[in-house]
């Protein structure tokens, strides 16, 4: 799984940031290895460095899955490291109810349990 960080101008982190979120990335997506090609992480203060507000910071996830279209979710929170737990949350849900819809569709029994016996 390939992990690429965009930062907006005004977010402020530290240098170790980028493999924290990597790390956490693939840590926490790993469910999702086999499906997931490259997963873009995208950081912005909604508001200037200079202001501070409540939720002010947001994390995009865009996952990328192998013959799909992109999943993107959406987190804000006061602080970077917050919004991303956030939208891991989000995209470890979404990305978990997509792929079982996927996988067993309302009533037809999936290919992968079918036996040679009923074809």
């Amino acid at each position: 799984m390939q992990i690429q960080i965009h930062k907006g101008k005004q977010v402020e982190v530290g240098e170790d940031f980028n493999e924290f979120v990597s790390v956490e990335v693939e840590t926490k997506l790993k469910r999702f290895e086999e499906r997931i090609t490259r997963v873009e992480v995208h950081f912005a203060d909604e508001n200037s460095s200079a202001k501070t507000s409540d939720n002010d910071k947001r994390c995009v996830l865009e996952a990328r899955l192998t013959g799909m279209q992109p999943i993107s979710v959406t987190a804000h929170a006061s602080s970077v490291r917050y919004a991303l737990e956030g939208a891991i949350e989000k995209m470890k849900t979404t990305l978990g109810r997509t792929l079982d819809k996927l996988s067993h569709t309302k009533g037809r029994t999936p290919m992968s349990d079918i036996t040679e016996s009923e074809i």
